[in-house]
């Protein structure tokens, strides 16, 4: 991703804020509107912000109540990075499941919903929003109170953790084709009630992502190599060392 996404600066300002003291552990921070006004944001961007201090466990969210600032302890602070491949792989064993029940109970109303975002990937209308609707609609044809709550919290980390977001985001954005083929894929298999197929197809889709984010690596690997041996030439070029000796 070339420039980090607003609600990230948003995140680092209020981060800021909370490290200074200006918003002690404990305290409640201000309304949305307020810190809207304040940061000189929309409401939406400073939810997402929100959304992403949970996941670090800097602030929690009580329903009705507001979001209070959290005691970074050093266990919270030195947790273990999760990354772009352990989340692929959660989501692979975990959709795949939910792929597998859902293609038992989905409902005729939960398939248009789904036609509804292939519509919307195909004519490149709100792309991102279509494939996380794709998801969440098969996760709540399972029933399953426990499966969707896992899902979301997985999404939550696919989509609020910077690292995971630029991984993400450097092969999503060139895969829309493919992507758009495995959904339908997968809508086909949920359409005809068959759960095998749609674990199947489910666990195809997962695993293209994972190999084209292997590949991505592999690139920036290559390119950072590239950078380094040309500074190296630079450095070490006959011509650039015996410049004053004409």
């Amino acid at each position: 991703m070339g420039n980090r996404r607003l609600f990230w600066h948003i995140v680092d300002k209020i981060e800021a804020l909370i490290n200074s003291g200006v918003y002690s552990p404990g305290s409640r921070l201000p309304p949305e509107r307020e810190l809207a006004e304040t940061l000189n944001v929309s409401r939406p961007t400073v939810r997402e912000a929100i959304i992403a201090l949970e996941v670090r466990g800097r602030v929690e969210v009580k329903t009705g109540s507001g979001v209070y600032v959290l005691e970074l302890d050093d266990q919270a602070h030195n947790q273990t990075k999760i990354n772009a491949f352990e989340v692929t792989q959660a989501r692979a064993l975990i959709e795949g499941e939910v792929a597998a029940i859902a293609a038992t109970s989905i409902t005729e109303e939960e398939l248009e919903r789904l036609n509804n975002t292939l519509i919307s990937m195909e004519n490149g209308v709100n792309v991102e929003e279509a494939d996380e609707e794709f998801h969440r609609v098969i996760c709540q044809a399972t029933r399953n109170s426990a499966m969707v709550l896992s899902v979301e919290n997985l999404w939550k980390l696919r989509s609020s953790t910077p690292e995971i977001v630029e991984d993400y985001n450097s092969v999503c954005s060139m895969d829309n084709s493919k992507t758009l083929a495995e959904h339908r894929a997968i809508y086909q298999a949920l359409k005809s009630g068959n759960a095998t197929k749609a674990r199947k197809a489910m666990h195809n889709h997962f695993n293209r992502l994972i190999n084209a984010l292997f590949d991505a690596v592999e690139t920036r690997a290559l390119e950072e190599i590239k950078r380094k041996n040309s500074e190296k030439r630079g450095l070490y070029s006959i011509p650039n060392v015996t410049l004053d000796q004409v």
